[in-house]
């Protein structure tokens, strides 16, 4: 969720200064552009995952500040819910056996932070959204006490003026009132992050959005949201209603949302930046004392630290990230669409899918977004998180196709091709994007596992509370073993 911020409250001028500041954070932006202060090619990705905490019975666990302070590493933070931490790796450089080292490091972190908590009562649950949340269970005392959390929700609530309302169908309605952001809580995704240099920025960028689709569509794992049976990704949907600062009138005028796709392909970092400042209001206008044109006037490199702030608070799928590492600037793309989980390795083979299609893309002459409209991308994006696996997809060349045919015949081939060209090794290549493979053969995804699990104890006899317990006690001794899901049973 960002650095931390404090502030007790903001005055009527703090907008208008903040505002101020995101102009010249943005002429510095553009003149280390155009001066080329930015670090060169090193093919570094990186990755965050997001976990919940949750009890024996399958219920959120709000023992965050317990678990981080016993851990005592930096490679976990909290999150928005009492009952979520984050786990960061460190960047890795896209080549040899990457996502097998990947790999290893998670099943450490992971097994680590699973062990630990044990001592707490709470095990991790690897899914985009815990089945077993009710209601009750997220409100303004399941947040975080960090501050940024607190200021986050009365900012949002105090521009949208009254409760937020969560209205989804699917298999079934969710129809809901909440007076604080924390159903956002529920929601844990895993973030891919790729180090671009300024002149790949776009094409990199147009590459990710253009594949949201078929990545969705092969990674669904959110099938439930306070125990009904919605979409097979519901979790993009819970986020952009639990964030929305608009009030109906607005959004009914066209007024864009926090949590947003885009609206175009485009032609520079710069242009996601601007298109922030301009349309997005500031959520916490809290001023540093550094002024960037002064830093880069003394040959410094500034932290342009208020246009950071407010990019992380405007809720991209594929958000472009400033950062400094070692004294020097560099550019990224954060990839935030998928769930987490179900396994370690599922984690991973998404990954590998993700960056050799982007890489594939991205060195593509003819670029898919020069004949994919961006509208048919974002149809897809919404098509595969309600219809995962089987959702028909838009791609050039092949019309209508359902996500199981097209991703093994036509996306994962690319895929290969971008990861071979980065220099990956060929048996990660076989075996991550042969798990996703395997996924579209067997037409399963982790949202098609827990669905299936569900109704077959529903058809038992379990009730609903009973059946989705029964789940994710399953899911987690299955998730443990790290075989990838579409090998688990869905019976006994």
């Amino acid at each position: 969720m960002g650095a931390e911020v404090v502030a007790d409250r903001f005055d009527l001028t703090a907008r208008q200064r903040f505002r101020a500041r995101l102009r010249e954070c943005l002429d510095a932006l553009d003149r280390m552009l155009r001066e080329e202060r930015f670090e060169g090619p090193r093919d570094l990705i990186g990755l965050e995952m997001e976990l919940c905490l949750a009890d024996s019975d399958g219920a959120p666990r709000m023992v965050n500040k317990d678990l981080l302070a016993r851990m005592a590493t930096q490679d976990f933070q909290s999150e928005l819910g009492k009952f979520t931490i984050e786990l960061n790796m460190p960047p890795h450089r896209l080549s040899g056996r990457v996502f097998d080292d990947m790999a290893e490091e998670l099943r450490v972190a992971v097994g680590y932070a699973d062990r630990t908590g044990g001592e707490f009562g709470a095990q991790l649950v690897l899914t985009g959204v815990l089945p077993t949340i009710e209601p009750e269970q997220v409100g303004p005392g399941t947040l975080s006490p960090e501050g940024r959390y607190t200021l986050l929700n009365d900012q949002i609530l105090a521009l949208r003026g009254e409760a937020i309302t969560l209205a989804i169908s699917g298999a079934e309605t969710l129809d809901r009132s909440f007076e604080s952001i924390a159903p956002e809580a529920a929601c844990t995704s895993v973030q891919f992050h790729t180090q671009v240099t300024p002149d790949r920025f776009a094409a990199v960028w147009n590459a990710a959005q253009a594949i949201a689709g078929p990545q969705i569509a092969v990674g669904a794992n959110a099938p439930f949201v306070f125990g009904q049976e919605l979409w097979h990704e519901t979790r993009p949907m819970l986020f952009s209603q639990a964030t929305d600062s608009r009030p109906p009138e607005l959004a009914a005028q066209g007024v864009r949302p926090r949590t947003w796709f885009g609206e175009r392909w485009i032609t520079s970092a710069a242009d996601l930046f601007e298109e922030n400042v301009r349309y997005f209001p500031a959520l916490l206008p809290v001023c540093s004392d550094e002024d960037p044109l002064a830093v880069l006037d003394s040959g410094g490199i500034p932290e342009l630290t208020e246009l950071c702030l407010h990019n992380g608070s405007v809720y991209r799928w594929n958000r472009p990230v400033y950062d400094i590492a070692d004294g020097v600037p560099h550019l990224r793309v954060e990839n935030r669409i998928l769930s987490t989980g179900p396994t370690v390795t599922d984690t991973v083979a998404n990954a590998a899918f993700f960056h050799g299609l982007v890489r594939a893309l991205a060195d593509d002459p003819d670029p898919v977004w020069t004949r994919l409209a961006f509208a048919d991308a974002e149809r897809n994006f919404d098509e595969a998180c309600r219809n995962g696996v089987e959702a028909l997809l838009t791609w050039p060349g092949e019309g209508n196709r359902p996500a199981y045919e097209l991703i093994p015949e036509r996306l994962l081939p690319l895929a290969d091709q971008g990861l071979a060209a980065a220099g990956v090794a060929a048996s990660d290549r076989e075996h991550y994007l042969g798990i996703i493979g395997e996924r579209c053969r067997r037409r399963v995804t982790g949202a098609g596992w827990q669905t299936a699990v569900y109704h077959r104890l529903v058809a038992d006899g379990a009730d609903r509370t009973s059946a989705l317990r029964g789940l994710v006690r399953r899911y987690c001794e299955l998730s443990r073993t790290d075989a990838p899901v579409h090998t688990w049973p869905t019976g006994d």
